[in-house]
């Protein structure tokens, strides 16, 4: 289980303290965590952002189940996405929340000739203008998941990042003024077919 997990025990009154209930059972309390979905192929992009959906490739499926239903997402997109890595900076184009359980997929996502086997359901609440958001690279001298900034790229070669709350925190308040209604946004990220 990832994100803040609290476990409350029953407690009862006796001769004016309070001591644990042996027999009742523990209460469990999950904290949503905070994560980037790392992507680097703007097919991928179309797809995810088109059908409010995340898939992650054969072999990364313990990376993939460390999102739980009600986490935070936030969609970072690489350099080099839009296939110009010379142009373009990797940013946070998007908030978005995890509205299902990670599950192997019916019929494989592929994109190009990689195959995406397990997946979740997004729901995407903000998302920025085509080639706009928050330039990641800007914020990594503050963010403590990044403790080299040297280096910090490095850890963006994986599917997705789980941010420290301080962390979250910076990239909520620095992306919030960015985003505009999912909506509004959408149809400037679509790309042609994608097999699913």
């Amino acid at each position: 289980m990832t994100g803040l997990t609290y476990v409350l025990a029953v407690t009862r009154q006796v001769s004016g303290r309070c001591t644990e209930w042996p027999d009742a059972p523990a209460i469990v309390i999950h904290m949503p965590s905070t994560h980037l979905l790392i992507i680097g192929d703007r097919a991928a992009l179309s797809w995810v952002l088109t059908e409010q959906r995340m898939a992650f490739p054969a072999g990364r499926s313990r990376a993939a189940r460390v999102l739980e239903e009600g986490d935070e997402i936030f969609l970072y997109t690489t350099r080099s996405c839009f296939r110009n890595p010379t142009r373009d900076l990797g940013r946070v184009i998007g908030r978005a929340a995890v509205a299902s359980p990670v599950r192997a997929l019916g019929e494989p996502v592929t994109f190009g000739e990689r195959s995406f086997t397990e997946g979740c359901h997004l729901e995407v609440s903000g998302l920025a203008r085509f080639r706009e958001g928050l330039v990641l690279r800007d914020l990594v001298p503050r963010l403590s998941v990044f403790p080299d900034p040297a280096t910090w790229s490095v850890r963006m070669r994986r599917a997705s990042l789980t941010l420290p709350p301080g962390d979250a925190d910076l990239v909520r308040t620095e992306l919030e003024p960015l985003l505009g209604p999912y909506d509004e946004a959408v149809e400037e990220y679509r790309w042609g077919s994608v097999s699913a």
